[in-house]
């Protein structure tokens, strides 16, 4: 089994930045990639950016390229998303998921086998 531990979120007015975290731990963890996803009240579980922990290649959801930068620590079996000009449509509860699959969309969510609890992220305006 591979525990999936988020942290970081919180409170924040818009314009501001978090920094979340995904800590990974268990016997034989071996995941391809690591992926951001983000659910607001009464939408669907989003891709939000996604890393690969060899070769650390990201991609990201067009609404948050050039505020949202993710990065992995392989010595730390952490993922970090560092989220920068925060505005109020943000707002969700985000989660990382880690995939072995290195086939398939990104985004969707079926393709990744491990998850975490989510942290919560709230931008007032």
């Amino acid at each position: 089994q591979v525990q999936l531990v988020e942290s970081g979120g919180g409170l924040v007015q818009a314009g501001g930045s978090l920094r979340l975290s995904c800590a990974a731990s268990g016997r034989s963890f071996n995941s391809y990639a690591v992926g951001w996803f983000r659910q607001a009240p009464g939408k669907e579980r989003d891709i939000v950016a996604a890393i690969t922990w060899s070769g650390g290649v990201t991609s990201y959801v067009d609404s948050v390229k050039g505020r949202f930068t993710i990065s992995r620590d392989n010595a730390k079996n952490t993922v970090y998303l560092q989220l920068n000009n925060l505005n109020p449509e943000d707002t969700a509860v985000y989660y990382c998921a880690t995939r072995q699959r290195s086939w398939g969309s990104w985004g969707d969510p079926r393709l990744y086998d491990y998850w975490g609890q989510g942290t919560q992220v709230t931008v007032s305006s």
